[in-house]
């Protein structure tokens, strides 16, 4: 029997990976804003360069990790393991604008949860979810696989820095896809990455980007949140 998802449990990852998602994803660069001005990403390749680093580096090795092992531990109702991971995304996180991020973007999408399924509230009661958490919970109802889910989640956090990424460098909408097309390449293998790593292999150690993401706060002209 194959593995490959069937056509509703696609199209459910699709629309959870949906920029147009009212979550609010759109309004944060996660940083990039700030590398435009202090570190030096000025062109389409050093943006491929930034993003392609930030996606091995920092997203997969922590909050992709953390995805994959949250879709797991829904499908078992495995609340204490949920709770566990849900501590540990808003540990990592680095500055106030980073917390603020996964805080609102959780709570965004546990409020449209609550539109598809009816326990939502329930199911949350007590529990402030981090936006991976919130994402995981979503795609364990979809019936889809971890790899797929995994895929799904990167996927969306890839179109979400490539906007950002066009905005503020800025670059065209032809760059943008390429930087894009770069990234869905490189994806598999950072899910790869991501769903082998153990509890004691998680990270979030990020250091410029977290400084970057402090000196965002104060950045004379933005667009973004973070």
């Amino acid at each position: 029997m194959s593995d490959a998802p069937d056509a509703q449990s696609l199209l459910q990852l699709i629309w959870l990976a949906s920029p147009a998602l009212p979550v609010g994803g759109f309004s944060y660069s996660e940083g990039v804003e700030a590398a435009v001005e202090w570190a030096g990403i000025d062109s389409e390749t050093r943006a491929i360069e930034w993003l392609s680093d930030q996606l091995h580096l920092s997203f997969a090795r922590g909050d992709l990790a953390a995805f994959a092992q949250a879709v797991a531990a829904w499908r078992t109702n495995d609340m204490p393991r949920i709770r566990e991971l849900n501590g540990w995304v808003m540990a990592t996180r680095e500055s106030a604008e980073f917390f603020l991020q996964t805080e609102q973007m959780g709570r965004s999408f546990v409020e449209w949860l609550k539109l598809h399924h009816s326990d939502t509230a329930q199911v949350f009661a007590g529990l402030p979810a981090s936006y991976p958490i919130a994402f995981a919970f979503a795609a364990s109802r979809t019936g889809a696989t971890v790899h797929d889910g995994c895929l799904a989640f990167a996927f969306g956090w890839a179109e979400n820095m490539v906007a950002a990424a066009v905005k503020a460098v800025p670059l065209g909408q032809s760059a943008g896809q390429r930087i894009l097309a770069r990234l869905a390449n490189e994806i598999p293998a950072a899910v790869e990455r991501a769903m082998a790593l153990g509890d004691d292999e998680r990270q979030a150690f990020a250091p410029l980007l977290a400084v970057l993401s402090a000196r965002h706060e104060t950045q004379y002209s933005r667009l973004f949140r973070s």
